[in-house]
């Protein structure tokens, strides 16, 4: 394990959060489609429900995204903004079935604060433990989605939005195959 269980939850989430926007989607174009995402992700506490959260939450995703291609310095200002401006106080909390774990804002704080607040505690993790190179962008040529690389190797090089890996592989093994005969 590189990070504790809840930083890797949230590293995910974040990736999940960035990639809605990769490659021209918009996965969050209405509310409903925000239910669903904060659902997958298993996301509780207060919610407004309008058309305000969920900009917040989009103008959430940009600040996070650019964190996958900052360097450390850059990406540490983000993370500190998103915890200042969230006036995070850490705490440990248990619900949901989550053993202990760290929550830095209220379960009825706004929705992107809350989001915000546990991306940048996860990235903050992942900036003190040196750990930057494992936030990647996707090596697809036709993809920009963002890739986090939790493998022991440091091997991952494709994203989960899409066929990125099959396709290189694939084209690999095509060439492989013209060089052959």
């Amino acid at each position: 394990m590189v990070f504790a269980p809840d930083t890797e939850v949230a590293l995910r989430t974040v990736v999940n959060l960035v990639n809605s926007a990769a490659n021209g989607r918009e996965e969050l174009g209405s509310v409903a489609d925000l239910d669903a995402f904060l659902a997958a992700e298993g996301f509780s506490g207060g919610r407004t429900r309008d058309a305000a959260e969920l900009e917040s939450v989009r103008q959430l995703r940009a600040v996070l995204s650019a964190v996958w291609t900052a360097d450390e310095d850059a990406a540490v200002e983000t993370v500190n903004k998103v915890l200042r401006d969230a006036r995070a106080l850490p705490q440990l909390m248990k619900h949901d079935g989550w053993d202990w774990h760290l929550h830095a804002t209220a379960p009825e704080a706004p929705l992107a604060d809350r989001m915000g607040t546990e991306a940048a505690m996860a990235l903050a993790d992942v900036i003190r433990s040196k750990e930057m190179d494992r936030l990647r962008t996707c090596e697809s040529e036709d993809c920009n989605a963002a890739v986090l690389d939790l493998s022991r190797n440091r091997s991952r090089r494709y994203c989960d939005t899409g066929n990125c890996a099959n396709r290189a592989h694939v084209a690999a093994y095509r060439a492989r195959q013209a060089a052959a005969g």
